[in-house]
Formats: C-alpha cells, sequence, structure tokens
C-alpha cells in the first residue's frame, strides 16, 4: 500500500502575520508578496471560504479581518492591543514591560495571556480576540432560568392574563423572606420574549395583554425624537402687547387633523383682530409642507402684521427657523402638552 503524499502543513504564522499586515491598511498584494503566500490563497484568507473534502463534509474557513468591528468599552483590551502583545511577546518582553508600554495593569495581561493562548501555550493574537468576542457575546442565564418554582410561578400568573407588573408585585407576598426570588417586571417582560433566556414557553408572548410576539422598542427618556423641535423660544418670552391684544399681527397657529392623520388643514387666528387664514394643506402635513403653507400666507400681508406667531410643540413646525428667517417673523413655542397657554 503506497502512503499519501502528506499535504501542506499549518501556515497560522503566516495568518498571522498576513492579517497583522492588512489590519495595518497593506495592500492585499503586498500582503502576500510580504508573507510569501500566492494572491488567490490571500484572497481566500481574508474573506473566508468553504471547501469540501473527499469524504463530501463541508469545511468552513473564517476569515482573518472581519469587515466590521463591534465597538467594545474601552477597559477591555482591543484588536490592535492584542496585536501590540503578540509583538511584544515575540520580542521576549515579560509581562510587566508590556503592560507598561500598554499603560494596562500587569493583571490584565497576566490573564489575557493565559485565557487567550492556544493549546499548545502561544499567543495568537486574532485568535485571542476572536475568543474574547465569543465570550462576551455569549449571553447569561435568566434568573428564572435557575428557579423552578420562580418560573412555574410566573408562568401560572401569566396563562391567567396577569400582567408582569401584577406578577412582580405578586411575588414579593408569595416569597416574603425569599428576595432571591423577586423580581422587577422588566425581568419578566424579558423572560417572555426571549424564551432562551428565561425559560418560559414560547406561546406566552400571546397570553400577554398586547398579545405581540414581538417586543415594541421603547426610546430612552433621553433620547430626542426624530423630527422634534430644536432651539425653541418659549411663549413667555413673547411681547406682552400680543398677551394683552392690543397689537395686531400677533398669531396663533394650529393643524387640525382628519380620521387616522391622513388629511390635515392648518389655521391662524389674529389675537386681536380675530381674523383667520386657512392654510390648505391638500397632500402630506410634514413639517416642509407646513412650512411652504405658513410662507405663502404671510407674505401677502404686510411685515407690520407678522410680528409673531405661537404654536404648540407639534412636529410639523419643526422647521420654525426658516419660517423665522423667510417671514422675519418670531415663532414661539407652548410648554410640552401644553397648548391650552394660548389664550
Amino acid at each position: 500500500m503506497v502512503g499519501r503524499r502528506p499535504g501542506v502543513g499549518p501556515q497560522a504564522e503566516k495568518r498571522e502575520a498576513f492579517a497583522r499586515l492588512i489590519a495595518r491598511g497593506v495592500s492585499n498584494a503586498e500582503a502576500c508578496r510580504i508573507v510569501g503566500i500566492n494572491r488567490r490563497t490571500g484572497k481566500r484568507w481574508r474573506h473566508g471560504r468553504e471547501v469540501r473534502s473527499s469524504s463530501g463534509r463541508v469545511l468552513h474557513y473564517a476569515p482573518v479581518i472581519t469587515k466590521r468591528k463591534r465597538e467594545v468599552s474601552p477597559r477591555y483590551l482591543s484588536e490592535e492591543e492584542r496585536v501590540r502583545i503578540g509583538d511584544l511577546r515575540r520580542a521576549g518582553l515579560g509581562v510587566r514591560d508590556i503592560a507598561r508600554q500598554l499603560g494596562r495593569d500587569p493583571g490584565t495581561i497576566s490573564r489575557e495571556l493565559r485565557r487567550n493562548a492556544d493549546k499548545q501555550s502561544r499567543y495568537r493574537p486574532f485568535a485571542a480576540q476572536r475568543l474574547a468576542a465569543e465570550r462576551r457575546a455569549r449571553p447569561g442565564r435568566g434568573k428564572l432560568v435557575g428557579d423552578p418554582p420562580l418560573r412555574v410561578f410566573v408562568a401560572d400568573r401569566l396563562g391567567k392574563r396577569w400582567s408582569p407588573e401584577q406578577i412582580a408585585q405578586a411575588l414579593r407576598e408569595a416569597f416574603p423572606g425569599r428576595p432571591e426570588r423577586h423580581v422587577v417586571h422588566e425581568t419578566i417582560y424579558q423572560a417572555v420574549y426571549r424564551p432562551e433566556l428565561g425559560g418560559l414557553h414560547r406561546e406566552l408572548p400571546r397570553a400577554l395583554r398586547t398579545g405581540r410576539c414581538r417586543r415594541k422598542p421603547h426610546r430612552r427618556s433621553d433620547q430626542r425624537r426624530a423630527g422634534s423641535l430644536t432651539g425653541m423660544t418659549m411663549l413667555d418670552q413673547r411681547p406682552a402687547k400680543a398677551a394683552q391684544r392690543s397689537e395686531a399681527g400677533h398669531w396663533e397657529g394650529d393643524l387640525i387633523t382628519g380620521v387616522s392623520n391622513r388629511s390635515a388643514i392648518g389655521t391662524l387666528v389674529d389675537r386681536a383682530s380675530r381674523f383667520t387664514i386657512l392654510l390648505h394643506l391638500p397632500g402630506r402635513h410634514t413639517a416642509e409642507e407646513v412650512r411652504d403653507a405658513l410662507i405663502a400666507a404671510f407674505a401677502r400681508l404686510p411685515a407690520s402684521l407678522r410680528r409673531s406667531l405661537a404654536w404648540d410643540q407639534g412636529k410639523e413646525l419643526a422647521l420654525h427657523g426658516e419660517i423665522t428667517t423667510a417671514l422675519g417673523m418670531p415663532v414661539f413655542f407652548c410648554d410640552k402638552a401644553s397648548p391650552w397657554q394660548r389664550p
């Protein structure tokens, strides 16, 4: 029996060197020339590939450089830092010397070399980066998974159409001396919508009062809504004559919408004379449409009748700055959810 010819040995060192060059911005052709590999090999290493073996098994080779890097906290080692650790380690530097050059604690470097080395105790930076990323992405176990009585209690109440808020309160009454079984309603929502973490049945989302199978995303309290107003001047800064109704040219505006917000009409009322102008909005009533309608309506009036405009904080006036610039008329806004401030 004739023995098979041995294949090409592992090229881990060349792959690491190639990946390091690509990460530093070297072109594919130049990196292949420096490392000593064929351009086709470099392309396969860079983008990954699938190979079918003689037995029919498909082998997957991951790319050495990922196209998109996930932003992580600076408290974790970055890919660039791991490359420097690998270079300094090969140069013979010790843990404390490496830590001093990177500005890191020696314990961080020691732990990195210990946790992310391969089976031969060799440190390869890109392999270490993948291992660290996989550990960060691995989700933790939910609180309900490790406590069967707690999971049964929550699932039973959800089946009875209780809300997560009611269940969270009932847990404190049912287990008064077991604070480890006291959870907030957010924990129950996460267990419902992510059963792989919470251990609940996949049909339970339908037991919620909303009946949604997917959770509706919520904005943070400090996150600005798209199209919201900026640079507002509030109504308390409006001239006193406007509040006294003793001078013409101070207007109050509003938007009246129809069924399902599919139609709208704008109204402009002079505070002194009660003269009313209607804004024709035949199509959409976006900020651009309302801006154009307001400029067209007020442009017909003399400057003495364009002293100020009051509006609520509706998004249709998001372009109030352009209205002021075009007409020379300041726009004042009520406080949020307070349209009654325009008496």
